[in-house]
């Protein structure tokens, strides 16, 4: 049974997951599949031209504020955006392209910590390349790579494949085919897939 974690760069319940996904599913021996898609599309198809967080003030305020005691609860740094959502398209595509190599986590986490930590924009190619050379990766080629067209239908794929699953925000696991949605999931989603897979 595959377990897949649903990410969008952007998403700040992602932040959280994706800091701790791997520490947790190693302790049930649970190899994680790490998928990223947009978001964007997705809400577009509900009706909406932003994110929900911006749309209801008071819900984004809550959040932010959720988020933030998840954060100190959990021991992970968190320092609000001064700009939401930041535009993950070119993390996403390379993740994407490369989903199945080893480093792909640790891209994710970086990434992740320097939206949601650092207040960086990731939209901004240094800050990419910064992410990928940080793990002593080729970030001029994987940039350029991230670029190609066929990442790009690549990664409109991955986002297809998640409507299809019925994927409506993120995080979002897949133990199987059972689905669980959000941060306050994840224990749920790694415990199922625990119990449900043969001895």
């Amino acid at each position: 049974m595959t377990f897949t974690f649903w990410f969008d760069f952007a998403s700040t319940y992602s932040y959280p997951a994706a800091m701790r996904l791997e520490h947790e599913a190693a302790e049930r021996d649970i190899e994680v599949h790490w998928q990223p898609f947009l978001l964007g599309p997705i809400f577009q198809a509900q009706g909406l031209n932003d994110t929900p967080f911006n749309l209801y003030p008071a819900k984004g305020r809550y959040m932010w504020r959720d988020v933030e005691r998840l954060c100190e609860r959990d021991g992970i740094r968190f320092r609000r955006p001064s700009q939401f959502p930041r535009n993950g398209l070119l993390a996403a595509r390379i993740a994407n392209w490369h989903a199945e190599e080893e480093w792909v986590p640790a891209f994710v986490r970086s990434v992740y910590r320097a939206n949601f930590e650092h207040d960086e924009d990731i939209a901004d190619h240094r800050v990419i390349a910064n992410c990928l050379a940080e793990l002593k990766l080729d970030a001029a080629f994987l940039l350029e790579e991230g670029q190609r067209p066929e990442a790009k239908e690549a990664l409109r794929d991955a986002t297809a494949q998640a409507q299809a699953l019925g994927i409506f925000g993120a995080p979002f696991f897949m133990a199987g085919d059972e689905p669980f949605w959000g941060y306050d999931r994840m224990e749920q989603a790694l415990e199922w897939h625990e119990s449900s897979s043969p001895a």
